[in-house]
């Protein structure tokens, strides 16, 4: 299976070069909210950068993995966080729940090439976004290709795809014209999809004005940022397919959120950067 995925993973790195500049960073609308830091909206000032058009997806994480043996802290730890509507009913009914978020299950055995634990596989979904990685892992393979993860300013900056002050990658509508624009959960959250749950491939649906997929909905990503001055937790942006309005609304260019470094879940990946030059 290894050897597979990573055949099918491209050969170069591929990256969009950004003369950076000053940028309104943040947001104070009525969708953000104040408690993660969104707030207050300041001009910040990002040198020239180079970030990937996508997500890693599975098959380049594979040839990583193929090339350096690595093992990610999901199988270290022997398992992951999985969402509930992904799973078998008998898996379901026996991996634990996290109490504060229910909808998330403790399996045993997931990890990247495992998305939903033993009895799945990630072969079919090569050009999905690599999931189950912590930032250790993002770091590992970012070190692996010559790369890094991008700073929040930056990741932020090349969301909004030259766009000021605008919620999505794309404008100030969620959805114009009705078009679907991004990969979010869809129908009742968290037992009422009315369409599939999920990832979907890296380059799925129209890429921002820079040229960048993705970077609302499908999975959130893990940056180089810190969470504030007294919680040194790292950031991750863009909000994931498990967003939704009634619980969730990070699915915007400004959202952030923050988990631990060592953390890994079913609906988390990173993109990389470069300096410029």
């Amino acid at each position: 299976m290894l050897e597979r995925l990573a055949a099918a993973a491209g050969g170069e790195l591929r990256m969009v070069g950004l003369a950076g500049g000053p940028f309104l960073m943040g947001s104070t609308d009525r969708f953000a909210y104040p408690e993660d830091g969104e707030g207050p909206v300041r001009e910040v000032h990002v040198a020239p950068f180079a970030i990937a058009p996508t997500t890693v997806t599975v098959a380049e994480f594979a040839a990583f993995v193929l090339d350096t043996g690595y093992r990610t802290d999901a199988e270290k730890h022997g398992d992951s966080l999985v969402f509930q509507g992904l799973l078998p009913e008998t898996l379901r009914d026996r991996a634990p729940t996290v109490e504060a978020t229910p909808w998330w299950r403790q399996v045993r055995g997931a990890c990247w090439h495992r998305p939903e634990g033993p009895g799945s596989s990630a072969e079919p979904r090569g050009r999905h976004p690599v999931t189950h990685v912590s930032q250790r892992d993002a770091n590992a393979y970012a070190a692996w290709v010559g790369a890094r993860l991008p700073s929040e300013a930056e990741w932020e900056f090349a969301s909004r795809g030259g766009l000021e002050q605008q919620p999505f990658p794309w404008g100030g509508e969620r959805e114009p014209g009705g078009q679907v624009r991004m990969n979010t959960f869809p129908g009742r959250f968290p037992d009422g999809p009315t369409g599939p749950v999920g990832t979907v491939a890296v380059d799925s649906f129209e890429p921002n004005g820079y040229g960048l997929y993705n970077t609302t909905g499908n999975v959130w990503e893990w940056t180089g940022g810190v969470f504030g001055p007294d919680d040194p937790r790292p950031v991750v942006r863009g909000g994931s397919y498990m967003c939704h309005a009634s619980y969730c609304r990070r699915y915007r260019t400004s959202a952030r959120t923050a988990v631990t470094a060592d953390t890994s879940l079913g609906h988390t990946g990173f993109r990389l950067a470069v300096d410029a030059g």
